[in-house]
């Protein structure tokens, strides 16, 4: 049986020193399989791969840690957040593994309440279907977090009533694999890169399964930056081109792109040659070639 992965995203994404901390404390007793980090976004991403309770107890020891060293009231990253661990997806690859994802997600969600870091539970498992989406509760940010919080109008599913001191609050959930895949465009202009995510994400009649949102880089780049939820049925290559159709008329076109952690090697049929990835390398950012290679 292949073992479960997660993906935590923590609210930091430039202090190497404190990342290596957080390595550490995620990687104890499973297997990193990736760590990306983004200095625009403010954010790293390890992927993890382990067995039974050994993936809660590393979770519970990387949130302990990034409650330590995260202080969410100077965070300044692009990316939407709200906790120093901001988002902690449990993830199957067979369907078979759905409900050990599940439980385990749980599992999490209560050591991190425990923590005393509030954990709201979205995606399936959230309580009800209007706080499925991750944007329900960072919608305003953290500030907008603790209004809703005091006020009564959001209470979380595991931890205290208010928002930790210095690590806000944690998203958490079970899954399938997403991508996590941004694509830049020719262009310094945030406004088309808004425009474009716009036309592209579910919500505004573009890909099934795609959230998106437009970023200025600090390389004068303006980035259109998603998540595809299925990347088994929509492929990053229908992304690319989706991106490049939407942004045609308003005078730019995509010319490099980034993943994010790792995805199935499915969501890469199709992929064009002339928007490469920078830093792919399929032994290194596919599941199935990573998770053979830490099972062998």
């Amino acid at each position: 049986m292949p073992p479960l992965l997660a993906v935590p995203n923590v609210s930091e994404g430039r202090d190497q020193e404190r990342l290596d901390r957080l390595e550490q404390a995620f990687a104890r007793g499973v297997t990193l399989l990736d760590r990306h980090s983004d200095a625009d976004h403010g954010r790293s991403v390890f992927t993890l791969a382990g067995y039974g309770g050994a993936l809660v107890e590393a979770l519970a020891a990387g949130a302990e840690e990034a409650a330590e060293t995260i202080e969410m009231d100077r965070y300044r990253g692009a990316h939407p957040a709200i906790g120093a661990l901001d988002v902690c997806p449990l993830v199957w690859f067979e369907p078979g593994d759905r409900e050990a994802a599940r439980e385990e997600a749980v599992a999490a969600a209560t050591q991190i309440g425990g923590l005393g870091i509030p954990v709201f539970l979205y995606g399936e498992l959230a309580r009800d279907p209007g706080r499925a989406e991750r944007s329900y509760f960072r919608n305003g940010g953290l500030a907008e977090l603790w209004l809703r919080m005091e006020s009564g109008e959001l209470r979380p599913d595991f931890g205290p009533d208010l928002p930790h001191r210095k690590a806000g609050a944690t998203l958490v959930t079970a899954r399938p694999p997403l991508a996590a895949f941004n694509v830049e465009l020719d262009s310094d202009d945030v406004e088309i890169a808004r425009a474009v995510a716009a036309g592209l994400r579910e919500a505004g009649g573009g890909l099934p399964g795609v959230r998106a949102i437009g970023l200025l880089l600090s390389s004068g780049r303006a980035q259109v930056s998603t998540n595809v939820h299925n990347p088994l049925t929509v492929s990053l290559g229908e992304v690319v081109e989706r991106v490049r159709t939407l942004a045609a008329p308003l005078g730019a076109r995509p010319l490099e792109a980034e993943l994010v952690g790792l995805i199935p090697q499915a969501a890469l049929a199709g992929y064009p040659d002339d928007v490469p990835m920078r830093g792919f390398d399929p032994r290194r950012h596919v599941i199935e070639a990573r998770l053979a290679e830490a099972t062998d």
